[in-house]
C-alpha cells in the first residue's frame, strides 16, 4: 500500500480508536441508567457508528474536506445525571427533540451567523486551549507507565525526524507491541457477531423534553458543534455550516429511536485527522476523516466485540496515542493564536479560559473560552475608540 494512503488509513484509525476508546463508558452507564441491558447498548452504539460512518464518508467526500462527525461525549456524560427518573422511551423522545433543535438552527443559519462574528485567533485559541489538556496527559501518564508511554515518546522523536510518514503508525505499532510483552494488553477471547438495531418507540413528556432533549442540544450544540467548526476555521477549512448542522440534525433524528441520543461535528478526533501526519496536502486530509468514518461503521456493525476488545487496551495507550497526535495540531495553533494582530490579548483570554475546569450552567469552558475572548475584544474597542487617535 503506498505510504500516502497507509497514513490517511492510520490516522482515520487512530481518530475512530481514541475517540471510541476514550468515552464507550459513559455511553455504557448512561444507557444502563434507562435500563438497557447489553442488547440495548449495543444498539446504541450500532445506531451511532452508522451516523457517524455515514456522515463522515458522505460530507468528506461530497465537500472534499475532513468532516468527521462524532458523539457528543458531553452529551453522553450529561445523560447520566439527567434521565433519572425517566424511562427509556421518554429519553429517546428528548433524543429526538434534541435533534429537531439541531436541525432547525441549521435551516435557520442562525448558528452559522454566530460563527462568522469569531476571529480567526479566537478559533486558533480555542482549539489549542482544547487540545492543551490532552498533549500535557501524555507525560502525566508516562509518570504512571513509564517504560510503556517512554517507548512511544521516543518512536516519535525518531520517526518524526527519520520518516515523518510514519511517525503514527510506528508510534501505534510500538504502543501495542510494548503493552503487550509488558502483559498490559491480553487480547480476550472474543466472539465476532453482528450488532442489531432495536427500536424503541419514544413517548413524549414535557419534563422530559425540558429536562433531558434541551440541555442535550445545549451542550451538543456549545461544546461539540462549536469547537468542531472552530477547528475547521482554524486549519483554514470553510465548510458550509448551516448545512452541516441540517444534515447531522436530520440524521440524528434517524437513529434516535435505536439510541442515538446525539451525533454532531467531532473535535479532538478531527484534529487528529486535520493534521500533516494524514497528509502533507491539506487538500487530501479529507480521505482520513473518510477512513475514520468505515472504522466507525465497522464498530457500529461489530459493536459487542469491539467494546469487549477495546476495553482490554490499557488507559496510559490510549491517552498518551491521542496526545501524540495532537502535538502538530496544538503547535500550530498556538503559532496562529498569538501572531501580532489586534486580537493578540483576546486570544490569550480565550486560551486560559477555555484551558481551565471553568464550567458555568452545565456548559464547559469551550462556549465560555470564546465568550472571554469576544468580551476582550468588544471591551478593548470600547477604550480604544473613547480614548480616540
Amino acid at each position: 500500500m503506498d505510504s500516502v494512503i497507509l497514513n490517511r488509513v492510520n490516522m482515520g484509525f487512530i481518530a475512530a480508536l481514541v475517540g471510541f476508546t476514550s468515552s464507550i463508558a459513559l455511553i455504557y452507564q448512561a444507557a444502563s441508567n434507562l435500563g438497557a441491558d447489553l442488547v440495548m447498548v449495543s444498539s446504541w452504539v450500532f445506531a451511532l457508528g452508522l451516523g457517524m460512518g455515514i456522515t463522515s464518508i458522505g460530507l468528506s467526500i461530497y465537500y472534499r474536506t475532513p468532516l468527521l462527525i462524532a458523539w457528543s461525549t458531553p452529551g453522553a456524560a450529561l445523560l447520566i445525571t439527567s434521565t433519572q427518573g425517566f424511562s427509556i422511551n421518554e429519553a429517546v423522545a428528548a433524543f429526538i427533540f434534541s435533534a429537531c433543535l439541531i436541525t432547525l438552527s441549521g435551516v435557520s443559519g442562525l448558528f452559522e451567523k454566530l460563527m462568522n462574528r469569531v476571529p480567526l485567533q479566537i478559533a486558533s485559541a480555542m482549539l489549542a486551549g482544547i487540545l492543551l489538556s490532552f498533549g500535557i496527559e501524555v507525560f502525566n501518564v508516562m509518570n504512571q507507565s513509564p517504560l510503556l508511554v517512554g517507548l512511544m515518546f521516543v518512536s516519535f522523536l525518531i520517526s518524526k525526524a527519520l520518516a515523518p510518514r510514519f511517525a503514527m503508525l510506528t508510534i501505534l505499532i510500538a504502543g501495542i507491541a510494548s503493552a503487550w510483552l509488558q502483559g498490559l494488553f491480553v487480547v480476550p477471547e472474543l466472539t465476532w457477531t453482528l450488532g442489531q438495531l432495536v427500536y424503541v418507540e419514544p413517548e413524549w413528556k414535557i419534563t422530559a423534553l425540558i429536562n433531558i432533549g434541551l440541555p442535550l442540544f445545549l451542550v451538543t450544540m456549545a461544546t461539540q458543534n462549536m469547537p468542531g467548526i472552530a477547528i475547521l476555521k482554524a486549519h483554514g477549512y470553510h465548510a458550509p455550516v448551516s448545512k452541516l448542522m441540517t444534515v447531522t440534525g436530520i440524521t440524528n433524528i434517524l437513529i434516535a429511536p435505536f439510541g442515538g441520543f446525539g451525533i454532531n461535528l467531532a473535535a479532538i478526533t478531527a484534529a487528529i485527522c486535520m493534521s500533516e501526519d494524514a497528509d502533507k496536502d491539506p487538500q487530501k486530509r479529507y480521505w482520513a476523516a473518510v477512513s475514520a468514518g468505515g472504522f466507525y461503521l465497522l464498530m457500529g456493525l461489530c459493536a459487542l466485540s469491539l467494546m469487549t476488545l477495546f476495553q482490554a487496551m490499557p488507559t496510559a495507550l490510549i491517552m498518551a496515542l491521542a496526545g501524540i497526535a495532537l502535538f502538530s495540531t496544538i503547535g500550530g495553533s498556538l503559532q496562529h493564536a498569538f501572531i501580532e494582530s489586534p486580537y493578540k490579548e483576546a486570544a490569550l483570554m480565550t486560551f486560559l479560559v477555555t484551558a481551565s475546569d471553568f464550567t458555568l450552567w452545565n456548559i464547559g469552558s469551550a462556549l465560555w473560552g470564546v465568550v472571554a475572548g469576544l468580551i476582550t475584544i468588544s471591551v478593548t474597542t470600547l477604550i480604544t475608540t473613547k480614548k480616540g487617535p
